[in-house]
Formats: structure tokens, sequence, C-alpha cells
């Protein structure tokens, strides 16, 4: 449920006295308020958001005005989707990459042998 438009952002007060008088990207402000919407005045600095392990640094931009810090520092680690399809999927592409690793190899070691010796 959102907030009410009647009380407006809400944005920490703490977060607000550290970067006041402060130039943007001086200093990285750590924090654990999760919940504090950014603010315009916040565009430029550092915010080192706690995910609930450590400390995530989250550059804020014009584009992040109105979000929370935490949409910004993810609490669960993404590893990837398993299943057979998957690792063939994987396999196949570390295949092409070896491929084009050798023929990028075999098209350098041409390129010398053409040169003729230097005198």
């Amino acid at each position: 449920m959102s907030r009410s438009l009647s009380k407006g952002p809400y944005v920490d007060e703490k977060l607000l006295k550290k970067i006041i008088g402060k130039r943007p990207g001086s200093l990285t402000v750590k924090t654990w308020a999760r919940r504090s919407q950014i603010a315009p005045e916040m565009v430029g600095f550092t915010f080192s958001v706690h995910n609930g392990k450590v400390h995530i640094d989250v550059l804020v931009t014009e584009d992040m005005v109105g979000h929370r810090l935490g949409e910004f520092s993810p609490t669960k680690k993404f590893t990837r989707h398993g299943g057979k399809m998957q690792k063939e999927m994987e396999l196949k592409q570390k295949e092409a990459e070896i491929a084009a690793a050798q023929a990028a190899k075999g098209a350098a070691d041409a390129a010398t042998a053409k040169k003729p010796a230097a005198k």
C-alpha cells in the first residue's frame, strides 16, 4: 500500500542532515534506512545501503528520485536458473568461446608467419 499524498514522501531526517552542506561525490553515507525515499537533494551522493549482511554502494542519479534506497540494494543473491537445458546452453557457449579464441590465435600466428624477416 502506498503512502498517503497528504503526508508526503518519507525521507529519513538523519540522511538529510548528513548530506546538507556537503558536495555530491565527496562522501559515502552509510545507512540502514532502506525504506527512505530518494529526494532530489540526494542526487550525486553515494549511499552504502545495508542489505542485511553487507553495505552495498548506491550512486544516486536523477532517474532514481522517488524510488526507495532498498530497491537498489538486493537482499537475495541470484545464482542462476538450473536444469539440464541451462547446463547444455552454458557448455555450448563455452565451446564457442574456445573455438573463437583458437581461431583468433591461428589468425595471429598466420599473420606473423607472412611477415618477412627484418635484416
